[in-house]
């Protein structure tokens, strides 16, 4: 099955502490989320060896999962993001393909393009996602 929600928020970061994040949102307080981040610079040794040297997802109630996106897609309004069937429990997720339809200007779609590819494209290669509609 496909989880798919009305985006009405797309907010993207390139240095926030220390890290780079993009994420959509449904508009009110208690909505659905995803939020990618990564960190700036390269992982340190205790993150390679515990996993965690690669990009992290987010949903709400804060959880997370690493390394876990196996295909994006962003179209003009549409991001389809599909995770790997076992990272659903960390996530509290039912669904390992996830659509947010983007009620944004088009020019946060293209922000939100830049920025996802780059979180995205950190960390270990076989943690990487297959990326369409994106320019890395």
């Amino acid at each position: 099955m496909t989880y798919r929600f009305m985006a009405s928020s797309v907010a993207t970061e390139m240095d926030v502490d220390g890290e780079m994040q993009a994420g959509v949102a449904e508009d009110d307080d208690e909505g659905f989320f995803l939020l990618f981040t990564r960190t700036v610079g390269e992982p340190s040794s205790q993150d390679i060896s515990l996993g965690l040297d690669t990009y992290c997802v987010m949903t709400p109630d804060q959880c997370t999962a690493y390394g876990c996106v196996r295909e994006v897609a962003l179209t003009d309004t549409l991001l389809t993001v599909t995770l790997a069937p076992d990272c659903l429990d960390d996530l509290e997720l039912e669904d390992t393909k996830i659509e947010a339809v983007l009620d944004v200007p088009a020019e946060s779609i293209d922000e939100l393009r830049g920025v996802l590819a780059k979180v995205l494209a950190f960390g270990r290669e076989e943690a990487r996602p297959r990326l369409t509609g994106f320019s890395v």
